[in-house]
């Protein structure tokens, strides 16, 4: 049995859709602008006045049966002793059959250099030396790019390369640090519990034994380690 079982609920009573997890997710593992390792899928239904809204987070679900994992040639994609689904960016070859076989759609693809939009950025947003572009502030940052966060490059590439694959690791490297992953601690409704289900005591394990949780894409059989539970459908 794995030494621990991390899993993520979200309450979908608690979540009040403000996008919190997305932003801190990008700004503690330098992710592109135009990926989304943490994301959302929004719903309506019905006809007004009668509308329902659904806002739905979701982020990789971490399966216990990954089909990203089960079909990469190179075991670049894998399983730690965890648990977690990570990625060894020095083994991917882009073949992109970890993407292709992901049925949530949660792993990004470096078709280009990684935030390229900062390197070619030419002019402030605001003239009269008032800002600085994105490229002139991660000189003056002496960093890759203008929010990067260093600690990321603990145990993954800080920037991943053209090339590779990418996406949600948990934050491996804040859990390493006996730190809650980013988007967790950004939350400000608390809609986010996270822990261990060998625990008996954790967050998830309590909240999975008070609701009866729900997951995505039952059906397609990857026991999935993000739950949601309340929802409002």
């Amino acid at each position: 049995m794995s030494a621990k079982r991390y899993a993520m609920v979200i309450d979908l009573h608690k979540c009040v859709g403000c996008a919190a997890c997305d932003i801190a997710c990008k700004a503690e593992n330098n992710v592109p602008v135009e990926f989304h390792w943490s994301n959302h899928i929004t719903e309506t239904s019905g006809t007004f006045p009668n509308v329902k809204y659904k806002y739905i987070p979701t982020l990789c679900n971490h399966c216990e049966n990954a089909p990203c994992v089960q079909n990469c040639p190179t075991t670049a994609m894998y399983k730690n002793e965890d648990g977690l689904t990570l990625h060894n960016a020095d083994k991917c070859i882009g073949c992109r059959l970890c993407q292709l076989s992901c049925p949530y759609g949660v792993i990004w693809f470096n078709k280009e250099e990684p935030h390229k939009v900062y390197a070619q950025e030419s002019a402030p947003i605001v003239a009269g030396g008032g800002t600085s572009t994105g490229f002139q502030l991660a000189q003056m940052l002496d960093a890759p790019l203008p929010y990067y966060n260093p600690a990321r490059a603990q145990t993954y590439e800080g920037v991943r390369p053209r090339g590779v694959v990418e996406k949600c690791t948990f934050c491996d490297h804040r859990l390493a640090a006996g730190e809650d992953p980013a988007c967790v601690v950004a939350c400000p409704a608390d809609a986010r519990i996270f822990g261990d289900m060998n625990d008996p005591e954790s967050g998830p394990s309590k909240a999975l034994a008070q609701h009866k949780p729900k997951v995505l894409l039952a059906d397609q059989g990857t026991k999935p380690r993000v739950f949601y539970i309340r929802d409002f459908s």
